[in-house]
């Protein structure tokens, strides 16, 4: 199997998956296929609510990997962590996966109910912090 392309060489990136078309053309559905450019060691099952998002944020010590299994939303990222007008988004919906790399300042916004699986590149409690948040006014959790 050939290695997953990826549409932007940013700081996300949108993976397109492999699929062996036999999967499909044997009426019993597809198997579709992402390859990390990393080993992936913990993944994660996330649930949103519309209009809901857990703040801006970013991981210091691991890439994560983030695949949409449900529902649609947006992924908004920043060069500065307050400036808004630094803002870019990437649409999301069933089936989208994306790699964020470190230091990103990222969030989800919930357009319907989504679920995301978030696959990670170092283990969530081996980083010291996981997670930074950024303040920022409109944050809701």
């Amino acid at each position: 199997m050939k290695k997953s392309s990826i549409h932007k060489r940013q700081k996300v990136e949108i993976l397109k998956p492999e699929c062996n078309l036999d999967t499909v053309r044997d009426g019993r559905g597809g198997i579709f296929t992402w390859i990390p450019d990393e080993p992936l060691v913990e993944f994660n099952m996330l649930y949103f609510q519309p209009g809901k998002t857990r703040g801006f944020h970013y991981h210091p010590h691991f890439i994560e990997y983030s695949l949409v299994v449900s529902g649609s939303g947006v992924l908004v990222t920043r060069e500065e962590p307050n400036d808004k007008e630094s803002e870019s988004f990437i649409h999301l919906s069933k089936g989208t996966c994306i790699r964020t790399d470190i230091n990103v300042f990222h969030t989800v916004y919930a357009i319907t109910e989504m679920t995301i699986i978030a696959m990670l590149t170092k283990r969530w409690d081996d980083s010291n912090p996981p997670i930074v948040r950024i303040e920022d006014k409109d944050r809701e959790i």
